[in-house]
């Protein structure tokens, strides 16, 4: 099955500054954004990446633009709508620390699946537009490039939460366990029987050995063997 690798944007002036930047327009990485989202591009450079799929939002098309800049392959590159930020509405552009004072605020935190933010969009709403469009997208790229394509898609931090939550069989009430920081790279196989979670909110390590594992249909009884010895013994 192909792998797909969820990229949050970098850290931006809004996150610096503690507003809820929504999408809202001109929010762009900051200086640590940048280096993040380089450092995140120097990763993935040892994978032949087959598509980079961008939430059309500017701090997102940045880091997109960090990753491109060390791939020395022609990646497909879409925007894809469906992984845009959640529509805060009344509640975007304000601070978090304003926004910790409203009713909504604890709906938010211990019951997401029920929070719907005044003249914008539910959290569950959110949820099952990003899942659909990662699946469908993780889906063309493995019919074109076969099941050892790896494809990145890079979006925002409530969004990936919520892919990563499905992908878990957790409840959308639950997400909030879940961290993603920016620039962080969680990855995913969306298996004929399960999704495989192979990793959460990584910001190091190695990446080489996707190149040469695609994956399994089945769970390893007893955990397995790992990755370096599955790719030793396919070469």
């Amino acid at each position: 099955m192909a792998t797909v690798i969820l990229v949050r944007h970098g850290r931006t002036t809004a996150n610096a500054s503690g507003m809820l930047a929504g999408r809202t327009a001109g929010i762009k990485l900051d200086e640590i954004g940048r280096s993040q989202a380089a450092h995140t591009g120097k990763r993935l450079a040892v994978l032949s990446l087959v598509g980079v799929v961008s939430s059309p939002l500017e701090r997102c098309r940045q880091t997109s633009r960090a990753i491109l800049d060390h791939q020395t392959g022609s990646p497909a590159t879409p925007i894809e709508r469906g992984n845009t930020e959640c529509d805060y509405g009344e509640w975007q552009g304000r601070a978090l620390g304003d926004l910790a004072k409203e009713k909504l605020w604890s709906v938010v935190q211990t019951q997401p699946s029920a929070a719907v933010f005044p003249g914008g969009e539910s959290l569950a709403a959110m949820q099952a537009r990003s899942v659909a469009a990662i699946r469908r997208h993780d889906a063309a790229f493995e019919a074109e490039h076969g099941p050892g394509a790896v494809w990145v898609a890079v979006s925002h931090g409530d969004i990936i939460k919520s892919i990563l939550a499905d992908a878990l069989g957790m409840h959308l009430d639950l997400f909030q366990r879940i961290n993603v920081n920016p620039a962080s790279a969680s990855i995913v196989r969306y298996t004929a029987t399960r999704p495989d979670v192979v990793a959460t909110n990584t910001d190091a390590g190695d990446l080489s050995w996707l190149r040469a594992h695609a994956g399994a249909g089945d769970a390893q009884v007893g955990g397995g063997a790992g990755p370096d010895a599955q790719a030793s013994a396919g070469s």
